[in-house]
């Protein structure tokens, strides 16, 4: 399971479709591995994280930065068995300093998760579940504030994991859940990263909602509800595959379409 509000699930599935050259130029990467276009990332999958990292070459104008996979659940170091622990793919921004789960990672482990939009479901009264993908007005990236430990298994085997931190929503995203994402500007991707120097407390201003102008949300179909719908037509609009079978979103078993770290 994962932890929700009131039920519903935060931002619970994602979308990274731009090439790895567009992510590498946006993160100021020295460099990147390859990545397949990704429509429908779920929890337990992994996800690409970006953290800081000393510059390879000396002398270079690049931040020290690089990516890596990690499994989108964070599990806290101190957990003994996962399997009686929650699924964390969220942290509330507001508390994440000071909950035993996250408090460690956002001193030591802040990470940047680029990403092409997000899902969200919103009920209306009774009817069913209408899904929304969320995306940038203008097209392009954005970027997530994220978290990252490394659990230890028993038999000294270890598992990056990691969650996404979550805000009170914009006025874009409000009529349709309470929750959204932290967007980390640009600007902002140094402090963020610089966990070596910056404390939690002076990047706590960075964890505010959008500009309500950065997003647009289109209505489709109930195709993005199931995991193993990964292709570019779950963010067809509404309408444009009316015989496709519903179901709730929340499976979140890996497919053989997807990546899996597992």
């Amino acid at each position: 399971m994962h932890r929700s509000v009131n039920g519903q699930p935060m931002c619970g599935r994602f979308s990274l479709t731009a090439s790895p050259e567009e992510v590498q130029e946006l993160l100021d990467l020295v460099e990147i591995e390859a990545f397949p276009p990704r429509y429908n990332i779920a929890p337990t999958q992994p996800v690409l994280m970006i953290i800081a990292d000393p510059p390879v070459e000396q002398g270079s104008n690049l931040p020290g930065r690089k990516s890596m996979l990690v499994r989108w659940g964070l599990i806290p170091s101190w957990v003994k068995d996962p399997k009686d622990f929650p699924l964390l793919i969220n942290a509330r921004a507001e508390t994440a300093a000071q909950k035993s789960s996250f408090r460690a990672a956002m001193r030591h482990r802040r990470t940047l998760i680029p990403a092409s939009g997000f899902y969200e479901w919103k009920r209306d009264g009774n009817k069913k579940l209408q899904a929304y993908w969320i995306r940038p007005k203008d097209g392009g990236l954005v970027v997530f504030a994220g978290l990252m430990e490394t659990w230890h298994s028993k038999d000294g085997s270890e598992i990056d994991t990691g969650a996404v931190l979550t805000t009170a929503s914009n006025e874009t995203i409000g009529n349709i859940h309470h929750r959204m994402p932290v967007v980390i500007r640009r600007e902002d991707f140094s402090d963020w990263l610089n966990c070596r120097e910056v404390e939690p407390r002076e990047v706590q201003h960075l964890l505010q909602p959008a500009a309500p102008d950065l997003f647009e949300a289109v209505p489709v179909s109930p195709l993005v509800n199931k995991v193993a719908n990964t292709g570019p037509e779950i963010q067809e609009p509404e309408g444009a595959h009316d015989q496709a079978e519903p179901s709730q979103p929340g499976s979140h078993k890996p497919d053989g379409d997807q990546m899996s770290l597992l």
